[in-house]
């Protein structure tokens, strides 16, 4: 009998044993990440020490209250004193938590101070919120060419509307991450171009919030080469879970050869706007951006989510005059979810899209939308 009480414990003190391995190696996600930033460690040295104060404040206090409980209870006879107050333990229970609240600040302060220490930059980087993108422009001025682009959702519609297998990141991939190089310090000017946005990178100890007209800073700085995701962490509308954050950190000769060829990209992408296009090549280009920017919204068929997102296939503004569709498409409308896409895109890919949706779903319009067509108009209508 002896025997079978040993075996049984040693089993129970096994099980203990490896219950509490396996909760070690998912602790991690239970608490606040480490992250890979300065600040980032800062901020969970912070949270921990606080943690640890408020751990034993508790242990102290229910501990008292537990042996007060217990050992001056009714039933041992014991009978309650009778007072009115106490001015040495009043002095004491005001004292002791100043004393702590004081402690506590120090090191809060500090980390405060850190988190908003911005200048000295070695680049500075504009972040700016859309309904349902972000646009980096990179604004270094020892960089005679600047360079700006969207970041947008890379997960399939497929594998959002259940018709295809999740990937390991879905949700949380782009197509074009926000890269930068590692041992930089990075300085982001953040801010919305529509409703408010936040901009959040768990890895970095970041979360600011990109608030149209109103322009928000952060820094951070990167040692390790990775990719890092986070995502819009405020409410920002419809589609608000379809906002990922993508940040590729490479190795500083590695970045300074993307950024060579980002910038031969995007002037050629400018230089687009002078050029003519015939009308399968509009189709194809718009296509590809109809399918990336307006699909979501207006559907890849073109019916649309009515009243919310109206159809395209058959539309009075699709199928009328183009100037008018030029203009729900340059200006968006107020008071809807329609965005206005003449600062997101260029006149080749904005007459590339609006040709492409005269001439599918069903609209067959007679003419052919060309960048000159955008230029005209936005000249004339400014």
């Amino acid at each position: 009998m002896n025997r079978n009480l040993v075996m049984r414990a040693a089993s129970a003190a096994f099980f203990l044993l490896s219950s509490v391995a396996a909760w070690g190696e998912e602790r991690s996600k239970l608490n606040l990440r480490e992250g890979v930033t300065a600040v980032s460690h800062a901020e969970y040295d912070l949270h921990m020490l606080i943690l640890k104060v408020c751990v034993v404040i508790g242990v102290v206090v229910f501990g008292a209250m537990a042996y007060s409980l217990y050992h001056h209870r009714k039933s041992r006879g014991e009978i309650a004193a009778q007072f009115h107050d106490n001015t040495r333990l009043e002095i004491l229970w005001t004292i002791v938590p100043t004393i702590i609240l004081v402690a506590m600040a120090i090191p809060a302060t500090k980390t405060l101070v850190d988190i908003y220490k911005t200048g000295n930059e070695d680049m500075l980087i504009e972040v700016r919120g859309y309904q349902w993108k972000w646009q980096y422009k990179y604004l270094d001025a020892a960089r005679h060419d600047q360079l700006s682009y969207f970041s947008t959702l890379a997960t399939t519609q497929d594998e959002i509307n259940n018709k295809a297998a999740k990937g390991e990141f879905y949700l949380l991939e782009v197509d074009k991450p926000l890269r930068v190089p590692t041992g930089k310090k990075v300085r982001l000017l953040i801010t919305s171009n529509d409703v408010i946005h936040s901009w959040s990178m768990p890895d970095f100890g970041i979360k600011r919030d990109a608030i149209p007209g109103i322009l928000n800073e952060v820094w951070f700085e990167v040692n390790q080469p990775g990719v890092y995701r986070g995502q819009c962490s405020e409410l920002c509308g419809k589609d608000h879970g379809f906002m990922p954050i993508v940040v590729d950190v490479v190795k500083p000769d590695d970045f300074q050869s993307w950024y060579a060829d980002e910038q031969t990209k995007y002037k050629e992408r400018q230089e687009m706007a002078s050029k003519t296009f015939t009308a399968d090549e509009l189709m194809a280009m718009g296509g590809e951006i109809y399918n990336k920017t307006c699909a979501t919204c207006h559907q890849p068929n073109g019916q649309g989510l009515p009243p919310v997102f109206p159809a395209l296939a058959g539309s009075a503004i699709v199928s009328g005059p183009l100037e008018a569709h030029i203009a729900r498409v340059y200006g968006g409308k107020t008071g809807t979810a329609m965005q206005a896409f003449g600062a997101q895109m260029n006149a080749a890919e904005l007459a590339a899209v609006i040709h492409y949706e005269r001439h599918s779903f069903g609209n067959n319009t007679a003419d052919i939308t060309e960048p000159i067509d955008i230029l005209n108009w936005s000249a004339a209508a400014h």
